[in-house]
C-alpha cells in the first residue's frame, strides 16, 4: 500500500508532461500557412509609423511590429512611384519594366490613344455600373503571387484580391485568380468583370444589399480623439489643404457632402474618408468566411487594399488633422482583423505582410513657406512651349502626341516620315525640357534603350522604362517638386519620401525582429514562394529576405 502514492505521483506527472506537450504541440506553426494576407496601405510613409506610435492601440500597428519582423529600409525602386504601378510590383517580384505597368495610364501609338493601366474592352462588369467594370489583368504581363500559388497545386488554392480601386484588387490577386472585388462609385456595391466570374457569388450579393456606404455616408466624420490631441499634425484650419467644397476642419457632415439631389448620393465620397478602408476590412472578412479560406492544407491568398489614405493624403495632405484620424481608425481596423484571425484561424496558422505601394511628398507651398526648395512644374505650360518650339526647328507640325505624368509622348509616325532622326528630336526635346524650373532630370527612352545603368536616378528611370509603353523623354522632377494637377500635394519620384515605405511580417513562423539593411519591395513575392516552395512569379526579378526562410 506505502507503493500507492508513487503510482499516483508517476500517473500524475505522465499526465501533466502529456498535456504540455499536447498544448506546445498546438502552437507548433503547420508546415505551410494556411491563409496568406497581403495588406497595402495607399500612400503610407515610412515616418507614420513613428509619428502616430503613440495613439497607435496594442492591437494594431504595434501588435504587428512588436511581434513580427519589421523591414526598416524597404524601398521601391524605380522613378514613377504612382499606385498602380506599386501594386503590380508587389504582387509580381519585379519593376514597372518587367511587369509593364509602367504608369496609371499609357499611349498607345498604334492606336493613337491612352491606354487605362487596367482597362480592358473585351470584358463585361459584373454586379455594378458599365464605366467602373471594363477591367482586368490583361495588361500585367508577368505572372503574380497568386497565379504561382493556384499554378503549384491544380488551382486548390483560393486566391482573392479585395480594394476599393479596381487595379488594387486586380493587380494583386492576378490572372488566375478565383476573383478580384472592386467598389463602384457610381452604384456604391462591390463588383467584378466577366474576367473572373459570370455573376457575383450569392453572399456577395446578400453583402451588397446591406447598404453600407449609405450607412457610412450618412455619418458625421469628426476626430476620434480630442482635436487638440492631434499634435502630431498641423492645425485643422490649416490652409494647405483643399477639403470638401472648401471646407478644410472638423467635422464632416457626410451625408450633406455626398447628397447629389434628394435622391441621389456621389457614392465616390466614400473613398475620401476612414470608412472606406472600414467597408474594405468588412468585405476581407466576410470574404474569408463565405469562401472558407484558410480551412485546409492548400494555402489561401487574400489581399487587402487600404486606399482611402490615398484620396486623403491628396486632398489634405500629410501633415493634416484628416491623415492622421484616417490612421488612428485604420489602426483600429487592422486591430480587428488580426483579432478575426487569431478567434477563427489562428496566428500560426496566417503569414500576414503589410506594406505600402508609395509614400507622398509633404505639400510643397507648406515646404515654401518654411523656406525650403519645392513647388509644382506646370507641364500644360511647358509643353505648349515645346510645341512651338519644334514648330520653329521643325516646321508645323503634331510633333508631341500625348504628354502624361512626367513622360512625352512623339508622334513618331510623323518624325520617320519627315526623315528626322528620333534620337536627334528626343535629345533636343530634353536639352530643352531640361531648361525649365523643377526639372532635375529630362532622360531620352534612346539613350534608355542603349545604356545599362548600374546606380542613381537612372537606374531607377530604367528600372521603370518598358519599351513598348513608356514615352519618349522621361522627366524627373527635382526634390520637394509635384505637377501642378490639381491636388494639394503627389508622389510619382525616386525619392525617399515616396519610395521607403513600411514592410512588415508577421504571424506563421515570424520571429520578433527587425531588419534594417536595404530590401526592395520586389523581394516581397519571391520570399514568400521560397516560403512555400513553389516557384517565384515568372518575370520576378526580386530576391528572397534571407533573415525570414533561414
Amino acid at each position: 500500500m506505502k507503493t500507492l502514492p508513487k503510482i499516483v505521483l508517476f500517473f500524475s506527472l505522465f499526465l501533466l508532461g502529456t498535456l504540455s506537450f499536447s498544448q506546445d504541440n498546438s502552437r507548433i506553426p503547420p508546415e505551410k500557412p494556411k491563409l496568406i494576407i497581403g495588406i497595402v496601405i495607399n500612400q503610407m510613409r515610412y515616418d507614420y509609423i513613428y509619428r502616430y506610435w503613440d495613439k497607435f492601440e496594442e492591437g494594431g500597428f504595434r501588435r504587428l511590429i512588436n511581434g513580427g519582423t519589421y523591414c526598416k529600409n524597404a524601398n521601391l525602386n524605380y522613378l514613377f512611384t504612382q499606385s498602380a504601378p506599386g501594386y503590380a510590383t508587389i504582387a509580381t517580384g519585379t519593376n514597372p519594366a518587367g511587369h509593364g505597368i509602367v504608369s496609371s495610364h499609357w499611349y498607345l501609338k498604334l492606336k493613337d490613344e491612352m491606354m487605362y493601366c487596367a482597362f480592358d474592352p473585351d470584358v463585361i462588369p459584373v454586379g455594378g455600373s458599365y464605366e467602373a467594370g471594363q477591367n482586368s489583368p490583361k495588361n500585367l504581363l508577368p505572372t503574380t503571387l497568386g497565379d504561382e500559388l493556384r499554378l503549384s497545386n491544380n488551382f486548390k488554392s483560393k486566391v482573392f484580391g479585395i480594394g476599393l480601386k479596381d487595379y488594387t484588387a486586380i493587380f494583386s490577386a492576378g490572372h488566375a485568380a478565383n476573383a478580384a472585388f472592386w467598389y463602384d462609385d457610381k452604384t456604391g456595391t462591390w463588383m467584378t468583370s466577366t474576367f473572373y466570374l459570370d455573376s457575383l457569388p450569392d453572399w456577395l450579393e446578400h453583402f451588397n444589399e446591406k447598404q453600407l456606404p449609405d450607412l457610412y455616408l450618412d455619418r458625421v466624420w469628426n476626430t476620434l480623439l480630442p482635436v487638440e490631441e492631434y499634435t502630431e499634425s498641423l492645425h485643422d484650419t490649416s490652409s494647405y489643404e483643399l477639403g470638401f467644397n472648401g471646407q478644410t476642419y472638423f467635422p464632416y457632415d457626410l451625408s450633406k457632402i455626398s447628397r447629389i439631389d434628394r435622391k441621389r448620393k456621389d457614392y465616390s465620397i466614400l473613398r475620401f474618408t476612414p470608412f472606406g478602408n472600414t467597408f474594405a476590412k468588412d468585405l476581407a472578412l466576410a470574404t474569408i468566411i463565405e469562401e472558407q479560406l484558410g480551412v485546409d492544407e492548400y494555402p489561401d491568398l487574400l489581399t487587402l487594399a487600404f486606399s482611402a489614405t490615398e484620396s486623403i493624403g491628396l486632398r489634405f495632405g500629410p501633415n493634416s488633422v484628416e491623415m492622421e484620424d484616417a490612421f488612428i481608425r485604420l489602426d483600429r481596423d487592422i486591430a480587428h482583423l488580426l483579432q478575426f484571425i487569431d478567434e477563427n484561424i489562428g496566428k500560426k496558422n496566417v503569414l500576414i505582410y503589410l506594406t505600402s505601394n508609395h509614400g507622398v511628398s509633404i505639400v510643397p507651398e507648406y515646404l515654401k513657406d518654411k523656406k525650403i526648395p519645392a513647388g509644382y512644374f506646370n507641364h500644360n505650360q511647358a509643353i505648349s512651349l515645346l510645341r512651338s518650339y519644334l514648330n520653329l526647328i521643325y516646321d508645323k507640325g503634331h510633333w508631341v502626341k500625348s504628354y502624361k505624368q512626367q513622360q512625352i509622348f512623339l508622334n513618331q509616325t510623323l518624325i520617320e516620315d519627315s526623315r528626322i532622326s528620333l534620337e536627334e528630336i528626343q535629345t533636343r526635346i530634353a536639352q530643352f525640357m531640361i531648361q525649365f524650373t523643377g526639372v532635375a532630370n529630362a532622360m531620352t527612352a534612346s539613350t534608355l534603350q542603349t545604356n545599362n545603368f548600374t546606380h542613381g536616378i537612372f537606374q531607377k528611370m530604367q528600372n521603370g522604362f518598358n519599351q513598348k509603353r513608356s514615352g519618349d523623354i522621361i522627366l524627373n522632377l527635382e526634390p520637394g517638386w509635384i505637377e501642378k494637377d490639381g491636388n494639394i500635394t503627389n508622389h510619382n519620384s525616386a525619392y525617399p519620401y515616396d519610395t521607403h515605405v513600411p514592410l512588415i511580417w508577421f504571424g506563421w513562423r515570424i520571429n520578433r525582429s527587425s531588419i534594417s539593411r536595404p530590401v526592395d519591395l520586389i523581394d516581397i513575392a519571391p520570399t514568400i514562394t521560397n516560403l512555400l516552395n513553389i516557384s517565384a512569379p515568372n518575370g520576378c526579378s526580386g530576391k528572397p529576405i534571407l533573415e525570414l526562410i533561414e
